[in-house]
């Protein structure tokens, strides 16, 4: 695609990867995008992050269709990730930038993903302005959101935070605003990037989000660094980060479970059941059919998960195994937690759901449900009395 033009003085020059489909375990359906942007200040002409490695050369003709690449002055890194970053070796050689501006955390990273690298870096340690003539580019340090090494760079004469990761989505589309795109898709890709990146580190964005309503004011437009730029639902999309930072939660539930030959799927459709009873919004995901990274997105405003699984090899289902060590790398704190589960000889390994749903810092209920081999009607009565527990634990806390 061609660049973009944004406003009088700025560009999107970022390239479109419709092929992605995988995003160190995030399931990217509909590709994504890597965005960059060109600032023209009336004294200095800035370039902020650049692409993915395999798109260097894309990357560089849509540089070419907007300046002379040795005409960019400066270069912003506001995140070091290598899908912002793996251009950037032969950007530099191109440009012969003045100077290239990231934190200190990210001259680190840089200079680990990079060897032997000679670039006219300036370290950025806290909020601070730069004059580009015309134009003030604000540097606000974001650790963790979601590496050590993140910032946002705010104009505040475009009313533009160009914001790396945050308030972005994978998403790969022709349009470049999110007012041309289907609203539902949109924010379905908002919550499933926010639940699978930035989730583990709700805190952080809490102190963030606080921070920009002091240091930003009259936004335009939120510039990411994937999918759509937001101009204007710019409150709803604040509105949805505060709501997903806070980890404020609904009358949902997920139920959650991987079945070898049916057993659990029985347990699990019961569990629904009393779920629903109690009238309890649910979620019922196999993970031979759902992937993890779209029940992630289902938790993300659901009050209570319960999670199963047949024993196989003394152990839990490996596709469990999975969800549950990616779940708790995230911590969806706060919910309620149950576990249920079908065994032949040992139930033994089924414990581990409920032990591994406290570490995510949910608030697991006693007396899980196992049954033995083909659960009995009686098996499934408790399984549905599980599901009304859970409803009625749930209930109480709305």
């Amino acid at each position: 695609m061609r660049p973009v033009k944004i406003t009088e003085n700025v560009w999107w020059v970022g390239v479109v990867d419709w092929d992605l489909r995988d995003f160190h375990g995030y399931e990217t359906e509909k590709g994504s995008t890597y965005n960059a942007y060109l600032v023209k200040g009336n004294d200095k002409t800035v370039l902020f992050d650049t692409v993915k490695a395999d798109y260097t050369d894309k990357f560089i003709h849509n540089l070419k269709q907007v300046i002379d690449p040795e005409k960019i002055d400066y270069i912003v890194s506001n995140h070091s990730e290598m899908d912002h970053t793996g251009a950037l070796p032969e950007v530099i050689k191109l440009v012969k930038p003045e100077k290239v501006f990231m934190t200190r955390k990210a001259e680190e990273v840089i200079k680990g993903h990079f060897h032997g690298l000679d670039w006219p870096i300036e370290t950025v340690d806290k909020t601070g302005d730069l004059d580009i003539g015309g134009k003030t580019i604000r540097f606000i340090p974001t650790p963790m959101l979601h590496w050590p090494e993140s910032m946002a760079s705010y104009i505040p004469e475009e009313g533009m935070l160009i914001s790396n990761d945050i308030f972005g989505q994978h998403w790969a589309t022709s349009e470049r605003y999110d007012d041309e795109v289907a609203q539902g898709e949109l924010y379905w890709q908002a919550a499933k990037y926010y639940a699978n990146i930035f989730n583990g580190v709700s805190n952080a964005m809490k102190r963030f989000l606080d921070k920009l309503k002091t240091e930003t004011k009259d936004l335009k437009y939120l510039m990411v660094d994937h999918g759509l730029i937001w101009r204007k639902d710019i409150p709803g999309i604040l509105n949805k980060y505060d709501q997903w930072a806070e980890q404020r939660t609904g009358n949902k539930a997920v139920v959650v479970y991987g079945t070898m030959w049916g057993s659990t799927g029985k347990m699990a459709r019961a569990i629904t059941s009393g779920l629903v009873e109690e009238g309890i919004s649910v979620k019922e995901c196999d993970l031979k059919i759902t992937h993890r990274s779209d029940v992630i997105t289902e938790i993300l405003e659901a009050g209570a998960v319960v999670v199963g699984s047949s024993v196989l090899n003394k152990g839990i289902l490996p596709i469990v195994g999975d969800f549950l060590t990616y779940m708790k790398g995230l911590i969806p704190r706060g919910r309620i937690g149950a576990a249920f589960g079908s065994y032949g000889w040992n139930d033994g390994a089924l414990k581990v759901l409920s032990e591994t749903m406290a570490e995510a810092k949910m608030e697991v209920l006693d007396n899980p449900e196992f049954a033995n081999w083909v659960p009995t009607h009686d098996d499934l009565k408790r399984c549905f009395e599980l599901g009304k527990r859970v409803g009625k634990g749930l209930k109480e806390r709305l």
